[in-house]
């Protein structure tokens, strides 16, 4: 049975769904003012494996991550670079989708914006101030009252009786309680801005993801999630606030994915020492840096280093060499909700242990040793053995290339042609038995980073490093 970590309860549990068969997700997705960074690839790899794992054990899964599109950063880029609000969200909200579909990211059901749900937003909030839990301060602000929700810290399992606030709350004067925080915000000069009962202003960056899951997904749904640095004030606040509204539980589930460190620092924005996904995929292929990402469980930290790229980029030589020349065809959807052979079932035994896919790759690297045996002795065998690989691969969004291009990586015509052609000339050498000549154009050939392989069907090249390119 799939156990998953419930942030909430600190620990592993079983996975019930609150309608059988079905399941409804809702990640907090990206702050649109600047290019995703690696940190922000790691969650959405992360859930992305959550939601095919899903659909893979015969769940009927609603996937919803949302887009904030209206915030302090965001008006503040937008006024550095001279543009409207809207042309800046638009810029990046299209170069968000290039990276996450370079990232073999399938796309969420719904991707909600904050600046399309104002009436919930408001409707919301609404409430809130009906329910006692709400108030608007003297600068005209909207606040929402932490000392009215007893159970406010227990996601984040921690006393805050005296706490300050963080960084992202804003301590004022205006506010009753450090810890409160702000759900409507009355218009600045120069800022977008939209009417409600409390004045000319925007809401809250808390307040919208409660309006737009539940008006995806309804009042409580399975499963919330978001990176590591979420879960307080932002998640913590959003339970209060939404089980304030309904008197319902908010979600089941809350899953929060671990720090991506760069020299044992969180990578962050804020801190500056960050790589955007772009500047990562200029140099490693979109596969190696998926596989990086799943390397470590979701819930650990990972630390971003050159040697981890290039050792997940050996990994997926080694699969792709063995799959090399067994032409393998895998049908969609898979369908991992009954299995019978013991490579899926061991697969599906470490993925139902809350998505372990450190393990699940370590279930790949044995049945790619499996196939190497097998396909000197047995190839009809070999062949369904590598069926099974690039299905279970598939679960985790890898292997689905075609080995050659895959090994030969991203050579232009040009270069592809130069190896084509010192290729021949060394056959030629080798049909005359001119061995010295043969060894200096392999040497030569390795030394533009290909590697050479002879097989009964011909002589074979792939790229000795995706940094050679």
């Amino acid at each position: 049975m799939l156990n998953i970590y419930n942030s909430l309860t600190k620990q592993k549990q079983p996975f019930t769904p609150l309608t059988p068969g079905q399941v409804k997700v809702y990640v907090c997705g990206m702050t649109v003012y600047d290019y995703c960074h690696l940190g922000h690839a790691r969650s959405m790899v992360s859930f992305d494996v959550v939601v095919r794992y899903l659909r893979a054990r015969g769940y009927q899964v609603q996937y919803v991550c949302n887009i904030t599109d209206i915030d302090d950063k965001i008006i503040r880029r937008a006024h550095e670079r001279q543009q409207s609000v809207t042309e800046l969200t638009d810029y990046f909200i299209k170069a968000m989708h290039q990276d996450a579909q370079a990232l073999h990211i399938l796309p969420a059901d719904a991707q909600p914006r904050a600046t399309e749900h104002l009436p919930q937003i408001i409707e919301l909030i609404e409430t809130l101030m009906q329910r006692g839990v709400a108030y608007q301060a003297s600068n005209g602000d909207v606040y929402f009252d932490v000392s009215q929700w007893a159970d406010y810290g227990l996601l984040a399992h921690k006393d805050l009786a005296g706490q300050e606030a963080g960084a992202r709350i804003g301590v004022v004067e205006v506010k009753r309680n450090a810890l409160d925080f702000v759900l409507w915000k009355q218009a600045k000069p120069n800022e977008p801005a939209w009417d409600s009962p409390w004045g000319s202003g925007r809401p809250g960056w808390h307040i919208e993801c409660s309006a737009m899951s539940m008006h995806c997904l309804g009042e409580t749904f399975d499963i919330h999630g978001g990176g590591f640095d979420l879960q307080f004030p932002h998640h913590e606040n959003e339970i209060a606030q939404s089980e304030a509204a309904t008197g319902k539980p908010f979600a089941k589930w809350w899953m929060h994915v671990g720090y991506l460190q760069i020299n044992r620092q969180k990578m962050s924005k804020s801190l500056g020492n960050f790589f955007t996904i772009r500047d990562v995929l200029a140099k490693y292929h979109p596969e190696t840096v998926r596989y990086f990402l799943l390397s470590s469980h979701y819930r650990s930290q990972l630390n971003y280093s050159q040697a981890n790229l290039q050792s997940a980029q050996q990994a997926l030589e080694r699969f792709y060499t063995c799959l090399r020349g067994l032409t393998v065809t895998v049908e969609q959807p898979i369908d991992l909700s009954s299995v019978s052979e013991t490579y899926q079932q061991r697969f599906v035994a470490v993925m139902d242990d809350d998505f372990n896919t450190p393990e699940a790759l370590a279930v790949l690297f044995d049945l790619t040793h499996e196939i190497n045996r097998l396909r000197q002795v047995d190839q009809t065998q070999a062949k369904m053995l590598a069926h099974t690989l690039v299905q279970l691969g598939s679960v985790l969004g890898i292997l689905q290339q075609d080995p050659n291009t895959f090994l030969q990586g991203a050579l232009d015509e040009a270069r592809q042609q130069q190896i084509e052609v010192l290729i021949s000339e060394r056959h030629a050498a080798r049909d005359e038995r001119d061995w010295a000549q043969a060894d200096h154009i392999r040497t030569q050939l390795l030394d533009m980073g290909i590697e050479l392989e002879d097989t009964a069907e011909g002589t074979i090249w792939r790229l000795h490093s995706q940094e050679d390119l």
